[in-house]
């Protein structure tokens, strides 16, 4: 019996952990193996990029778990440098355009997996394409203004948006020396937190000498003689100057491919899958990383996260089902973490507006406290805000910001939220504490402690 194929699409976090796990299920002669990838860099961590730019990574290899050859070697037939450029499903093949000779040739599947990714969102304005403007997305994205960082004698920078990439790249660029302003639509940064938690990001960046300006409307990059940019323009008449613009707007999921093909789309334009990750109505078609949709299980609903730890995850539930066996992707409850200098930022469950959106009532309680014992050298000051259902005491989210210590306490929440627990019983959770590592009532359990009077006072 000749051996069936399974090609990939994407090279990256999902494509290549999907592709490895079927291999180690299955050997070459019982299921061949072919991936394609439009970069020549596979299977690397684009969470590392703002590290890398600001120098905290020295190499960029060093942001590469497996290379091309190391794929190959593993018997997987990896083609670098190659652009899928459409999806016969009912044919049971890709076409794919070689990107340095521009050859195009027709590959045939028994499985197929999508992982195509996200791309930066750039806003059809003028000048966006202009020289010294940048999205940073991939490995190329950042080489690319590195390069552009290397040959720019000038120190200023405008970054557009202030979510998790432009607060990373606002840091890696003082770092780098820069003069930073971050123009943002919001009323305050970090627009997956709530606003009153985002005014302590201002507030810290602010301080950090980085210069954040809320409500900011973006109508072009002005350019120089040469078509290099020079400055941003805002709606309210004012302009930025820059010797270089990084895009921190966010990302959409790359589904282009799919959307011609007719695959099943979501709200945000993701791929909507099953718990195994196959795409949903084809059952010899998988889908996982950035380019999907995953069901957040506070809310209930559909969302776009694109996190490598969810498209990690995604390859390996991929990998299973291709590679013959079972596996299951359940949902997740949207935890992330970032930092900008020396504060560090964490949410996980829902905003105050994403509860009312799904109609749930709720009550909040905020506190302020310290990493350490109070006590301790080092101690530094954190907040944290906390979500829960009016009556039922539910927890329905959790946001952190504070100095060192604070981000990864978001972890414990995250627990709690999967498991469905109420703030009363987050409260009875047996924490580790020590002076150098807590206070006596860690902050999310003396959060939960406040949540739960705000439960009480506000009865059914």
């Amino acid at each position: 019996m000749a051996a069936e194929r399974l090609v990939v699409v994407g090279g990256d976090a999902a494509g290549m952990s999907a592709a490895s796990q079927a291999r180690r299920l299955k050997g070459p002669d019982e299921l061949e193996i072919v991936a394609f990838e439009r970069s020549p860099f596979t299977s690397y961590s684009a969470c590392g990029i703002p590290y890398w730019i600001g120098g905290a990574v020295s190499d960029r290899d060093d942001l590469v778990a497996r290379t091309p050859e190391e794929h190959r070697a593993r018997g997987i037939d990896l083609r670098i440098r190659t652009e899928v450029t459409e999806l016969d499903l009912a044919g049971g093949r890709v076409r794919a355009r070689d990107l340095a000779s521009g050859a195009e040739s027709w590959t045939g599947f028994d499985k197929l997996v999508l992982a195509t990714g996200a791309r930066p969102v750039r806003p059809p304005l003028p000048g966006i394409d202009a020289a010294g403007v940048h999205g940073v997305q991939t490995l190329e994205d950042g080489q690319a203004l590195l390069d552009t960082l290397a040959g720019t004698a000038g120190r200023r920078a405008v970054v557009v948006g202030a979510g998790y990439i432009g607060v990373e790249m606002a840091e890696a660029l003082v770092v780098r020396g820069y003069e930073v302003t971050v123009l943002h639509r919001g009323a305050q940064p970090m627009a997956t937190l709530d606003p009153d938690m985002g005014g302590l990001v201002h507030s810290a960046m602010n301080a950090m000498g980085i210069r954040t300006v809320a409500g900011a409307e973006v109508t072009k990059i002005l350019t120089d003689e040469r078509g290099r940019a020079r400055a941003v323009a805002t709606a309210a008449g004012e302009e930025y100057p820059a010797d270089v613009v990084v895009l921190g707007i966010g990302v959409a999921p790359r589904t282009e491919l799919a959307r011609a093909a007719g695959l099943p789309l979501g709200e945000s334009g993701g791929l909507l899958t099953d718990l195994s990750m196959r795409v949903r109505g084809y059952g010899n078609v998988w889908a996982g990383g950035d380019c999907v949709e995953v069901l957040d299980l506070v809310s209930g609903r559909y969302r776009h996260i694109p996190l490598g730890t969810h498209a990690n995850k995604h390859g390996q539930v991929i990998g299973s089902g291709a590679g013959g066996g079972y596996a299951t992707f359940p949902g997740v409850v949207g935890t992330a973490v970032s930092k900008v200098c020396d504060l560090e930022i964490a949410r996980t469950g829902l905003r105050e507006k994403d509860a009312l959106a799904v109609g749930l009532r709720f009550v909040t309680a905020t506190i302020s406290s310290t990493t350490t014992a109070g006590y301790y050298p080092g101690a530094a000051q954190t907040t944290v805000k906390m979500l829960a259902e009016r009556g039922t005491g539910r927890l329905l989210g959790v946001q952190i910001v504070g100095g060192a210590g604070s981000a990864k306490r978001v972890d414990v929440a995250a627990v709690a939220l999967t498991a469905g627990m109420t703030v009363e019983q987050v409260v009875s959770l047996d924490l580790g504490y020590a002076p150098p590592f807590s206070p006596v009532w860690d902050p999310v359990l003396v959060a939960a402690r406040r949540a739960v009077r705000a439960v009480r006072a506000a009865g059914v």
